[in-house]
């Protein structure tokens, strides 16, 4: 027997960038209702329509002062480094070898593990983030108890092992075979699970070997579907290093090209220091940047040209990066986003910033089939966000004459407190206790 849904709210999601569709990039309904059946969308649309439509009995949910929007899309996290969330003082090397290291040393046991990933995810929940491109730690056993936990909750993750055979402390590092054969045992156990995907994670260039870069492209090609995720070019220091360390490469992306580790389902997080060759090759090759705003203001890494890599055609999402990020909140990430291209002398509207924490981070990770709007036959991951949470919100909201203005109100003062109800394939996993 089939289950059914429905929600009445103000609707709002995307068809397109606006960026290159202007308005015709969204659709948005004032009163509108949208329609779940078995998990899926059945139809988005103005409530007098949908009213003709929706079967008689249907027990209609009601969000008064809400804007109803599909869940948020976390292109770029680390679940291992949630408890060194905000640690002081150090720039992008510095920060990994006096803090992330040692926490990831953790993850190992999998116990300790399972608990990090439990709180990870339900955090993810509370904020209203439904899909996240994860990274694990070096350890097979930190891949299992993620995966385990989001498989418990039904959720669409994306995550991989860290491939880590050098320029690292011993007790965090692997071997290049070793990590290879790791890999694929994870693959086969967990790809294609339910709404689980894998992906092949070497950390940086900086600290793989040729051999292990080039053993993580050979997992590419045997398992053709599986995503590979990485970071590039987020920190000049780092850029340096690589030069030194890869000579023979015409650029850092070159390092991964030449390891055959470009793709449609390549990730690439930060992408502050390109070069237009790099720009050009990620275009031709389909593959992502995951844009991290709040870490990069954390870590000092630099200011992100998003109109550089639009105007380019490469496919841009946004990731919280916890912990060099220092929010779970994609609306808090898309407040630093705003300011990092004010500080270029751009702009970034809301419109634009919504779509790329939605539809713009389904389109990166290759899956805007399943998620990341509310067209038909799209499971049913979706946020209410409450536009009176906090006193100042209500206030501010009540003043706005325009979509484009509350939606700029609730990007730059929206956090997790904005995040009422949470669904995952149209049930509610979280739902915010009134205080």
């Amino acid at each position: 027997m089939s289950s059914v849904k429905a929600i009445r709210s103000q609707l709002l999601y995307f068809v397109d960038d606006p960026a290159t569709a202007g308005d015709s990039a969204w659709i948005y309904h004032a009163d509108g209702i949208l329609w779940i059946e078995d998990g899926l969308i059945r139809m988005a649309g103005d409530a007098a329509e949908v009213l003709l439509q929706l079967p008689s009995g249907v027990e209609i949910e009601h969000f008064d002062h809400h804007l109803v929007i599909p869940g948020f899309i976390d292109t770029h996290i680390h679940y291992p480094q949630t408890e060194m969330i905000a640690a002081y003082g150090e720039r992008l090397l510095e920060w990994l070898e006096t803090y992330t290291f040692p926490v990831e040393s953790k993850f190992g046991d999998s116990e300790y593990a399972r608990q990090i990933a439990s709180f990870f995810l339900d955090e993810l929940a509370r904020n209203g983030t439904t899909t996240a491109l994860v990274f694990g730690s070096v350890h097979p056993e930190s891949v299992d108890a993620f995966f385990a936990e989001a498989q418990q909750r039904n959720l669409r993750m994306i995550a991989g092992k860290v491939m880590m055979d050098r320029n690292a402390p011993d007790y965090i590092c692997d071997e290049a075979q070793q990590s290879y054969e790791q890999s694929k045992a994870l693959i086969e156990r967990w790809h294609g699970v339910d709404r689980l995907q894998y992906a092949v994670t070497p950390r940086f260039a900086p600290t793989s070997s040729d051999e292990q870069l080039q053993l993580a492209g050979k997992l590419l090609c045997e398992y053709p579907g599986v995503y590979m995720h990485t970071h590039l070019a987020e920190n000049t220091e780092e850029c340096q290093w690589v030069a030194e360390l890869f000579p023979e490469a015409r650029h850092y992306l070159d390092v991964y090209d030449r390891a055959g580790l470009m793709s449609r389902r390549s990730v690439f997080a930060h992408g502050i220091h390109l070069c237009d060759d790099s720009c050009k090759r990620l275009s031709e090759t389909g593959a992502s940047i995951a844009h991290c705003p709040s870490s990069n203001l954390f870590l000092g890494s630099g200011l992100f040209e998003l109109d550089r890599l639009t105007e380019q055609g490469v496919s841009v999402g946004i990731g919280t990066d916890v912990g060099g990020g220092t929010s779970f909140s994609m609306l808090q990430t898309l407040a630093d986003a705003y300011k990092i291209q004010q500080l270029r002398g751009r702009k970034l509207d809301p419109f634009r910033a919504l779509y790329l924490a939605t539809l713009g981070g389904a389109r990166a990770l290759d899956i805007e089939d399943k998620v990341g709007s509310f067209q038909r036959g799209r499971e049913a991951d979706f946020v209410a966000l409450d536009l009176h949470a906090t006193e100042l919100l209500k206030f501010r909201t009540g003043q706005c004459k325009t979509l484009f203005e509350t939606l700029f109100v609730l990007n730059t003062l929206g956090d997790d407190r904005v995040v009422d109800t949470t669904w995952v394939m149209g049930e509610a996993i979280h739902k915010r206790r009134a205080v």
